[in-house]
C-alpha cells in the first residue's frame, strides 16, 4: 500500500510524464504549430542568431537520405552570416505577405560537406504554399519565370508529406502537418544557382527526413 505522504510525489511524477509524452513528438521536440513558429520567430533577434531554434538535425537527415557526408549547423565557410533569421510575426508590416496571411518564416543555414543548405520553415493561418519564398526558390534554382510559377503552383496543390523537387534538382518543398490550425511548408535548397552535389533522390529524401523531425 502506498503511504499517503508519498502520493503527492507520485502524482507529480505521473503528471510530468503525461505532459512530456502528450506534448512532444518522437524526436523529443514539441510538435510544430503556427503559434509556436510565430513565437520562435519573434524570439530571434533582428540580426539573427548563431543557432537554429527549430529541432532540425542535419547530420541525422543526411544519414536518413543515404548520404555519406559530414554535416552540421551553420554555413560551410565561417563568416558573419547568422545561422537563423526570421520574418513575420511581430515584424510583419501592413501589406507584407505574412501580415495579410498572419504567420512566420524561420530560415536556418546548415552544411553538407562544403555545400550550404538553406532550410526555410513557413507557416500561415491560411493556405500558404511557398509563394512568399518564390524569390528564394528562384535564386536557388535559377528557374525561369514560367518554371517558377509552375513549381509554386505544384507545391500549392501537393498533399501533406508530398515532396516536390524543382527541375534543377537542388530545391525541394513539402507541406508540413501542424499541431492545430494553420498551414506550413518546408523549403530546402542545396548549393546555388541550380547546382548541387546531391542527386534529385537525395534532395527529396533529405527534405522528407527534415520534415519528419518537426512532426
Amino acid at each position: 500500500m502506498t503511504h499517503p505522504r508519498h502520493r503527492p510525489t507520485i502524482a507529480a511524477v505521473l503528471t510530468a510524464v503525461a505532459l512530456m509524452t502528450g506534448c512532444r513528438n518522437d524526436g523529443g521536440a514539441e510538435p510544430l504549430s503556427l503559434s509556436g513558429l510565430v513565437d520562435i520567430a519573434d524570439g530571434i533577434p533582428d540580426d539573427g542568431t548563431d543557432t537554429c531554434p527549430l529541432p532540425y538535425d542535419m547530420a541525422e537527415a543526411v544519414k536518413a537520405a543515404g548520404l555519406d557526408a559530414e554535416a552540421g549547423t551553420g554555413p560551410a565557410q565561417d563568416g558573419d552570416e547568422p545561422v537563423a533569421t526570421a520574418e513575420g510575426g511581430k515584424r510583419a508590416k501592413p501589406g507584407d505577405p505574412l501580415a495579410e496571411n498572419p504567420g512566420a518564416l524561420v530560415s536556418c543555414t546548415f552544411h553538407i560537406g562544403e555545400e550550404d543548405v538553406r532550410v526555410h520553415t513557413l507557416a500561415g493561418r491560411e493556405p500558404i504554399g511557398i509563394a512568399p519564398l518564390a524569390p528564394v526558390a528562384s535564386s536557388l534554382s535559377a528557374a525561369s519565370t514560367d518554371d517558377l510559377t509552375g513549381y509554386v503552383d505544384e507545391v500549392g496543390r501537393a498533399e501533406i508529406g508530398e515532396v516536390v523537387v524543382t527541375d534543377s534538382g537542388n530545391v525541394a518543398s513539402v507541406r508540413l502537418r501542424l499541431d492545430g490550425d494553420g498551414y506550413a511548408t518546408l523549403l530546402v535548397g542545396a548549393g546555388n544557382a541550380g547546382h548541387t552535389s546531391l542527386t534529385r533522390k537525395h534532395m527529396g529524401d533529405l527534405t522528407e527526413a527534415l520534415a519528419e523531425q518537426v512532426r
